[in-house]
């Protein structure tokens, strides 16, 4: 991932209904959900919403897919990874022992 990339993410993810949105995405892999579940569970206006999911979408955070009548959200988890491992890259200076703490709170995910 490039720097300029990263920035984007972040700043997409710099904002609490987009913070917020994505989260909930993340928890609804695989199967996602439609803009207007996300806007009934966030309680957020679906315009407002609306502007909210271009950005994450633009910032390759989700995607989006046409199911009949309605647009299903999805978190790009690929892009997430990369994000994270961006952030991590130079992690410590390569002392494992600095970032074990880390690693360990990451670890229930692989379950």
């Amino acid at each position: 991932m490039e720097s300029e990339a990263a920035m984007l993410a972040l700043a997409a993810l710099a904002q609490p209904t987009r913070l917020e949105t994505f989260r909930l995405l993340v928890r609804h892999e695989p199967q996602g959900l439609a803009a207007g579940e996300i806007a009934s569970r966030l309680a957020v206006p679906a315009n407002t919403l609306s502007a909210h999911l271009g950005l994450l979408s633009r910032a390759g955070l989700i995607t989006a897919e046409r199911r009949s009548r309605s647009i299903i959200y999805r978190a790009d988890l690929d892009r997430l990874r990369e994000l994270v491992v961006f952030l991590l890259n130079d992690c410590c200076q390569g002392r494992a022992d600095l970032c074990e703490p880390l690693i360990a709170q990451l670890s229930p995910c692989r379950a």
